[in-house]
């Protein structure tokens, strides 16, 4: 099933034209944007239409944290397995789950998830990519298998790709051997920086890029920490951090202080830094996290999912912190519910409405606005907002929707958000990439087939 399909797609001159549009000092009417080699060229507010006409288009989210892989277990993990069901017994039935994947389902898993990212309103995605080996740890003949598969899905899709393939070494902050379904995720310093040169030499699209995922504090070394830190050391790292309370717990125990904590004190964090979760944080941490200008990697659905906890995210917005989206575990992928989902639990946890709205900005526009900035630091992905230089990682909120009729600007967002009827998105574009039209990915029948056939294979062996 491999396959390099070549999507570089937009390598050419085009116009978009927005009868209204969020640019990055606000919004604008009549909006000319030319398009070369996949990055905004010109921006000419008040033109006259041109080009490929569009309603309402806001900058497309790029999806700071995913597992592909485990899509294919979505509403699979719902039968309570003991009377203290939590994280670390979802993690056992995963284990379970990837004992009979195959390269080739995992292909398969990856690039339907990555068309439904592309049809709810994400131009690119952040992989963190930790499946390398067979079962029982054997690694394939090319150690880079897994690291291919990812880049053909990426591709079939003509998705933004950040590839960040992940450092697992041990089962724990003791040093204990990996076990069971871990021996999948297995790797070692060497291994990684092989899997970035193979992406490297055969990624197929210019706006594509990697970094490293050290996975966790309990899986990886002190010194491999600092090791795996230095290796590529201007691309971004990822790391699962303070998600649950049993590992706040280890990590306290075994290095003397909390997780977040500890990092900041051992590691120079800076904006190449993604920090996924942070879901326990002390008023400290939160406040040091927001001042070393790293980006916290959230996604609400997964936590709500998994019953992580609540970020703080009124103090972290108070202290002027950094965050963006993820679709993690990929339960549900769709981005208009990850905003929404985070801005409820900030309500529920506060007892008040629109809390993360400012005096300029509704709660929808400064979700999505300051998550589009955020989220493309976290990919090392020059987007974020519509402006001349960036990557035309664009998206047309949709048309003829009942909650949208007659709303313009920050209300027209809020309702997109907010009042979710009808499909995510009319059209979207990345890197130039016009890969959504009409609310359909431009592959979606042949990927569904693909995905269709796996998943009957796969749920028959469970």
């Amino acid at each position: 099933m491999y396959r390099h399909n070549n999507c570089q797609l937009g390598r050419f001159m085009k116009t978009v034209w927005a009868k209204n549009a969020l640019l990055k000092d606000g919004w604008a009417n009549s909006v000319q944007i030319d398009i070369e080699n996949g990055f905004i060229t010109k921006l000419v507010k008040d033109s006259k239409p041109s080009g490929f006409k569009t309603n309402v288009l806001i900058p497309a989210q790029s999806n700071l944290h995913s597992h592909t892989f485990q899509r294919a277990m979505a509403g699979m993990t719902e039968a309570k397995g003991n009377p203290t069901d939590s994280f670390w017994t979802w993690r056992k039935l995963m284990y379970q789950f990837l004992d009979i994947l195959t390269p080739d389902d995992i292909e398969s898993i990856a690039t339907f998830a990555m068309m439904e990212m592309a049809e709810t309103g994400f131009a690119a995605v952040a992989e963190f990519h930790y499946i390398h080996n067979e079962k029982n740890g054997v690694r394939y003949n090319n150690p880079a298998e897994m690291t291919n598969r990812i880049m053909s899905a990426g591709s079939e899709t003509g998705i933004g790709l950040t590839h960040l393939p992940v450092l697992y070494s041990q089962g724990g902050i003791d040093g204990r051997n990996l076990e069971g379904g871990q021996k999948r995720f297995e790797t070692n310093i060497s291994e990684i920086d092989n899997q970035i040169s193979e992406f490297s030499s055969k990624k197929t699209a210019l706006d594509w890029n990697y970094g490293v995922a050290p996975h966790s504090l309990r899986a990886v070394s002190r010194d491999e920490l600092d090791e795996v830190a230095k290796l590529f050391p201007e691309h971004p790292i990822h790391i699962h951090i303070a998600e649950q309370m049993g590992e706040v717990e280890e990590i306290k125990n075994g290095y003397g202080s909390r997780p977040v904590e500890w990092l900041l004190n051992n590691h120079h964090i800076d904006n190449r830094w993604c920090l996924i979760h942070s879901t326990h944080l002390t008023e400290t941490e939160t406040e040091a996290i927001a001042q070393s200008k790293a980006v916290v990697g959230l996604c609400p659905i997964t936590e709500s999912s998994l019953g992580d906890g609540i970020f703080n995210g009124v103090n972290f917005k108070k202290n002027e912190g950094k965050f963006g989206f993820g679709t993690d575990s990929n339960i549900q992928i769709d981005l208009r519910a990850e905003m929404r989902t985070f801005e409820y639990s900030q309500r529920l946890k506060h007892q008040a409405r629109a809390v993360l709205a400012t005096g300029t900005q509704s709660t929808g526009r400064y979700l999505h606005a300051h998550a589009s900035k955020s989220a493309a630091i976290a990919l090392g992905r020059k987007s974020g907002c519509i402006e001349v230089g960036n990557y035309a990682d664009l998206a047309e909120l949709p048309h003829f929707n009942p909650d949208l009729e007659g709303l313009t600007n920050d209300m027209a967002l809020d309702s997109w958000i907010f009042a979710p009827s009808g499909s995510s998105i009319e059209n979207l574009w990345s890197a130039g990439r016009h890969i959504v039209k009409n609310k359909i990915h431009i592959k979606r029948e042949k990927i569904k087939e693909d995905y269709i056939k796996t998943i009957k294979k796969l749920r028959s062996r469970i």
